[in-house]
């Protein structure tokens, strides 16, 4: 499967560190304006943009947050990664720089249209060591879809004022703007590269990854008509192995006084079940997890299921639920003692049972083309990466 699929409108020659650096027209400044202001009309913005710069006090998350969840539910791809909460836990645990977010409103009514939110940062590693970066807050890890908030029919007027913010004197300088794990559904890649190339910048679009997703019947048994024959014969197989030789327990963490005990209990399997996964979870990012799960549970948004044989628990699923939505997060299973009866497997099976059964609608697999998830009837959606560079013609 191609990783990389160009949607630009026109022609590139790529974006490496090297064009940034020789060909980059800004001018580097070290400040930037230390309270919300508008930025000036340099070009054509239909809409008043307010700054909230890494030094205005409420920031832009605290300060847009009665406003924020609402203006989602209004976008075209409304995503789990996008709600307040998880920008805010996110950025307070993992996020590095400054915090730059523009709210977009229209004129006429005051009406909130538009959030760009923004962390500004220089690389002291890697590939863009010594560029200076605007990312998306979330970007890159754990964060599965990102975007600009824009309700729906606002798309090419924020994007334009964007534009005429990031030519302002009012935005930091920066090499990059970088527009990471945009769903399938976002204008970010498909409208904003026309409006940006205009102005003489360089976009470069390419296909970062693909998030299987299943739409979920009414019932369990429709859902196993969908899945290949095979695999279908398969899981009930390993299900009925389980439930007649053995102990079998399916439950999920609901208070939050038995969470600690389960996010201990998650993270030993996790680490368990792969070399990477316990790479990926280092002290920081079992933080991030802990105090992540907390919130979201505390938002109604946490499933964490596990999955007991004889009273030992053998594998953990965290997931999100939003909105008839499932969004299989992450997950781990003991690889020794009950590893033959294929504890991931059965849990998947029990926790999409369980979803069919509270009306969820779609179950995500999120980011990754395992195979296993497409055994379980999972299908490509795409999942998409604008890449900015700021140098003009």
């Amino acid at each position: 499967m191609p990783r990389t699929t160009s949607f630009a409108p026109a022609k590139t020659n790529g974006i490496t560190p090297e064009r940034v650096a020789c060909a980059s027209a800004r001018k580097r400044r070290e400040k930037a304006p230390a309270q919300g202001t508008t930025t000036p009309a340099q070009l054509s913005c239909p809409l008043d943009v307010t700054i909230y710069g890494p030094s205005v006090y409420p920031n832009g998350l605290s300060a847009l947050a009665p406003e924020w969840n609402d203006l989602l539910a209004q976008s075209r791809y409304d995503t789990f990664f996008l709600t307040h909460e998880w920008q805010s836990v996110w950025w307070q645990q993992l996020g590095e720089g400054e915090l730059w977010i523009l709210a977009f409103h229209e004129k006429a009514q005051k009406r909130l249209v538009g959030i760009a939110p923004f962390y500004f940062m220089e690389h002291q590693r890697g590939k863009w060591r010594g560029m200076r970066s605007l990312q998306l807050v979330g970007c890159v890890e754990v964060s599965d879809f990102l975007d600009i908030l824009v309700a729906s029919g606002w798309e090419q007027p924020v994007y334009s004022c964007l534009l005429n913010w990031l030519l302002s004197d009012a935005a930091p300088a920066w090499d990059y703007l970088d527009l990471c794990n945009l769903p399938e559904d976002s204008l970010s890649y498909r409208t904003l590269p026309a409006i940006f190339q205009t102005a003489g910048l360089q976009v470069e679009v390419s296909q970062e990854d693909v998030a299987p997703h299943v739409l979920l019947p009414q019932r369990y048994e429709q859902y196993l008509l969908q899945i290949d024959k095979k695999q279908r014969h398969e899981m009930r197989r390993k299900q009925r192995r389980v439930e007649r030789e053995i102990e079998v327990d399916f439950h999920i963490v609901q208070s939050v006084g038995d969470l600690q005990e389960g996010m201990d209990e998650f993270l030993r399997l996790q680490r368990m079940s792969r070399p990477d996964k316990e790479r990926f979870m280092t002290p920081r990012m079992e933080r991030f997890f802990r105090i992540m799960a907390s919130r979201m549970l505390e938002a109604g948004r946490l499933q964490l299921s596990f999955l007991s044989l004889n009273g030992e628990n053998a594998a953990a699923l965290l997931a999100f639920e939003y909105k008839k939505q499932l969004l299989l997060y992450n997950s781990g299973y003991d690889t020794g003692s009950w590893a033959s009866y294929s504890p991931g497997w059965v849990l998947l099976g029990y926790v999409i049972q369980h979803a069919i059964a509270r009306g969820i609608k779609v179950f995500d697999f999120l980011q990754g083309d395992e195979e296993y998830k497409y055994r379980f009837g999972g299908r490509d959606y795409r999942v998409i990466r604008t890449l900015v560079a700021n140098q003009r013609a």
